[in-house]
């Protein structure tokens, strides 16, 4: 059963825990009146030096290992300062083939995929060193798992839990009281900066959600929205979770920023998750991985659809189209005596593992007060 099947209830219910969800300490930098959170996507991350490159030119080939992924981390980390790095995928696994300045700036560090699982020899020591990174720089991190984690050494729950355990993580299990099918739905809060009038509510909200591996599963059952208020006046949210929904396949390179270089690896079945962000209202954009050449953000109804592009050096690529990160930068208003308040723009770009850690595809996916807009594609096909 598809995403939609698997979200269409869980984001309401996401929308009413927020209200009351376990505070985490988010909040926009006093200083500037930003937030910054990372995401990587796609990095199957497997034995470290032990294991090769996909997909680089012949020039990259000898010495590149999972390191250079881990490299990329930290250059963007260092470069970024984030406050939050998101990983959002597939993590750590191991299967079998046969018979072995007032801007908050988002990077979303993607794991879909991050390990490529006949290369990883224990699930558990994959997904310390992948994320060991943000570990090391006491950088807070979230994640979500993608369509693969069950085939590893740990099971879906396994994977989840142990994401939990880890140091420095904001990830939860799942809304505790609440009946839902999957791992690692759950909502973390921003609050606006300390000392004004909102350093105790939420300024903006950031969705997590299990899209789940394409298996059938029960749906979830609808009394767990019901029984749940909904939060009054919902600040701007971003969503995240791993499969692209089958609304990606309605864009052609005249109405996006980046590039689509493969097909739309969404679910079969298009059951309503998309409807249900728009009804929910609060959602201006949505952030996947899994097809690791596309690149692009575009509008649909005014939610904000976004694939970040590969990161990881052992997951699939295309030699020469440098490996990628996302980064979105979130601004908070500031009033005429000085006060911030609450979120004013969402804005995204790029981030390329090449000689210059070049910023590419700057646009703005949305303004209060308006629907946002598109800037000129810079990446030149890099």
């Amino acid at each position: 059963m598809g995403i939609g099947h698997r979200l269409l209830p869980l984001l309401l219910i996401l929308l009413a825990a927020a209200a009351e969800g376990k505070e985490k300490g988010l909040r926009f930098r006093r200083d500037s009146g930003t937030f910054k959170v990372v995401q990587v996507a796609d990095m199957h991350y497997a034995d470290g030096r032990r294991t090769g490159c996909e997909d680089v030119l012949p020039s990259q080939v000898a010495g590149c290992t999972d390191l250079n992924t881990t490299a990329f981390l930290y250059r963007v980390f260092r470069d970024e300062v984030p406050d939050l790095v998101i990983f959002t995928g597939s993590h750590p696994i191991k299967y079998f083939i046969g018979s072995s300045n007032g801007i908050a700036t988002v990077l979303f560090a993607r794991m879909s995929d991050n390990i490529y699982g006949a290369d990883s020899t224990d699930a558990a020591k994959s997904m310390d060193a992948a994320i060991a990174p943000a570990i090391n720089m006491k950088l807070p991190w979230a994640a979500v798992m993608g369509n693969h984690d069950q085939e590893g050494t740990l099971s879906r729950e396994g994977v989840m839990r142990h994401l939990v355990s880890m140091k420095n993580s904001l990830s939860s299990f799942n809304p505790d009281g609440i009946e839902i099918d999957g791992y690692g739905n759950y909502n973390l809060e921003v609050s606006g900066v300390e000392g004004t009038s909102l350093d105790e509510k939420s300024v903006l909200n950031l969705y997590f959600l299990d899209s789940g591996d394409y298996s059938t599963v029960p749906s979830i059952k609808r009394k767990y929205v019901d029984e749940n208020p909904k939060q009054k006046e919902p600040a701007p949210g971003l969503a995240f979770f791993h499969i692209p929904l089958p609304e990606f396949k309605l864009f052609t390179a005249a109405n996006v920023t980046g590039v689509k270089q493969e097909g739309i690896s969404s679910a079969s079945i298009n059951s309503g998750f998309f409807a249900t962000m728009m009804e929910a209202g609060d959602v201006k954009a949505a952030f996947v991985g899994h097809d690791h050449l596309n690149d692009f953000c575009g509008k649909l109804s005014n939610i904000q659809l976004c694939y970040a592009g590969g990161f990881g050096y052992h997951a699939y690529g295309k030699a020469g189209w440098s490996r990628r990160a996302r980064v979105v930068s979130v601004q908070l208003e500031k009033t005429d005596n000085g006060e911030w308040r609450g979120v004013k723009s969402i804005k995204t770009w790029k981030r390329l593992d090449d000689p210059y850690l070049s910023k590419i595809d700057s646009e703005v996916l949305w303004n209060r007060g308006s629907n946002g807009r598109r800037k000129k594609n810079t990446d030149g096909g890099n």
